[in-house]
């Protein structure tokens, strides 16, 4: 990032389960991209459900909220429908989106190295500019130190 102005969010165009998503079609409100790894293992649904449940206050702070991944439109849908998550999630299965945001990288458990998503989060303003990013995201208070920086954006 430069010191003179923020890095603009790459655009991009996902399928979603309420629809297709480009995100300069958001300009004009705040918008968070939560990426995750995969549907329905714990942290991932963690994390899910401690956006949907302040998903109201996020509207009220005038931020839309999107979870992303590589799992696909039928998956994020059996996964919502099973913990009654209310956050669009988008499908990013070719991974293009991942990579322009720099959250597929090398990852290690129990000694094997493998490729994945870093869970990360993009708090994206109103202009199209990475406002905020969190990386290597530990969920606990997570959701709700997003909420704080939208509202203070």
């Amino acid at each position: 990032m430069s010191d003179t102005a923020p890095d603009m969010a790459p655009d991009f165009t996902l399928p979603g389960t309420s629809g297709d998503v480009t995100l300069s079609d958001l300009r004009g409100q705040k918008t968070v991209l939560f990426f995750y790894p995969r549907d329905d293992t714990s942290g991932c649904t963690k994390e899910n459900e401690a956006f949907s449940a302040l998903q109201g206050e996020f509207e009220a702070a005038g931020t839309k909220l999107f979870g992303i991944s590589k799992d696909s439109i039928a998956s994020h849908e059996k996964f919502m429908a099973k913990k009654n998550l209310t956050v669009p999630l988008l499908s990013d299965e070719a991974g293009d989106v991942c990579e322009r945001y720099g959250v597929w990288v090398e990852k290690k458990m129990y000694g094997k190295t493998f490729m994945g998503i870093e869970r990360a989060t993009f708090l994206i303003d109103g202009d199209g500019a990475i406002a905020q990013s969190w990386r290597k995201v530990k969920v606990p208070g997570h959701a709700e130190a997003v909420l704080e920086a939208a509202r203070a954006l």
